[in-house]
């Protein structure tokens, strides 16, 4: 039997589009007191519509650490706790390295790491206190798997792949558990930003899942917890056969991958 999610509070990051509006909806559906979050003050109002019941919204940039701290001490203060916490605030660009602008790397580095970091770290006390929590890290196959023209991406998510792994080795026996969810490409806006061009997103295009099934493996880690998933698992494999054969697959990614 899975955990009954039922009245349990989720905060979620980056809920305004893409995995986390359909998270935001997958957990709800579950019974779940849904507490959105995310940078667009309407989109989270329309959110809030669409899910009814029992949904708070905040608007949060995750790199604003004041601000995250203020809204988690918030949500803790007006619905007695947060149960689960689903870092998902993030997005990728692509391109050479020594092309790419320093600040807009920057950027991406403060908000897919330091954002996980920074929502983790304040909601971490609470949890510790009560000896019960999860919190559920986006990271992306991207992290386990390197690819062409995606260096400094690759670099935040295998970072928030590594803090995942060692934060669950810190906290083994306090009664916090720490997963991470590592998506292969998904089908959402994420890649107008990644890749206007939309040659990646073509070439990888059969490999390339929906954001509902991200959420649905989202909800199942929940109920059921454990140390990561691979969505969809094949991509998994495909990571172990890299980290077993890497001069093999090297060239065979780089093919695929270089037209970003």
């Amino acid at each position: 039997m899975g955990k009954d999610l039922a009245g349990k509070v989720v905060f979620i990051t980056g809920a305004t589009s893409g995995i986390g509006e359909e998270t935001a909806k997958a957990f709800a559906a579950r019974g779940a007191v849904v507490v959105a979050s995310g940078r667009s003050a309407d989109r989270l109002e329309a959110l809030r519509g669409t899910l009814g019941g029992r949904t708070a919204v905040y608007r949060l940039d995750v790199r604003d650490e004041q601000a995250v701290r203020s809204v988690i001490d918030d949500v803790i203060r007006t619905l007695g706790g947060i149960d689960i916490l689903v870092n998902n605030a993030g997005y990728g660009m692509f391109g050479d390295i020594g092309k790419m602008d320093l600040g807009a790397i920057e950027d991406m580095l403060d908000t897919n790491v330091m954002g996980v970091i920074r929502c983790t770290k304040a909601v971490l006390p609470h949890m510790l206190a009560r000896r019960s929590g999860h919190i559920i890290n986006i990271a992306s196959i991207a992290g386990k798997v390197p690819t062409a023209k995606s260096a400094a991406y690759t670099a935040t998510k295998h970072a928030v792949h590594g803090f995942t792994h060692a934060l669950r080795m810190e906290l083994r026996g306090s009664g916090v558990m720490v997963s991470a969810v590592n998506p292969g490409p998904v089908k959402t806006a994420f890649f107008t930003i990644a890749d206007p061009s939309g040659q990646y997103l073509e070439r990888v295009g059969k490999y390339a899942i929906t954001a509902d099934r991200v959420a649905k493996a989202i909800v199942r880690l929940a109920e059921k917890p454990r140390m990561e998933v691979d969505v969809p698992r094949f991509l998994g494999a495909g990571a172990q056969m890299y980290r077993a054969f890497p001069r093999l697959l090297d060239r065979m990614l780089h093919l695929l991958t270089d037209r970003k």
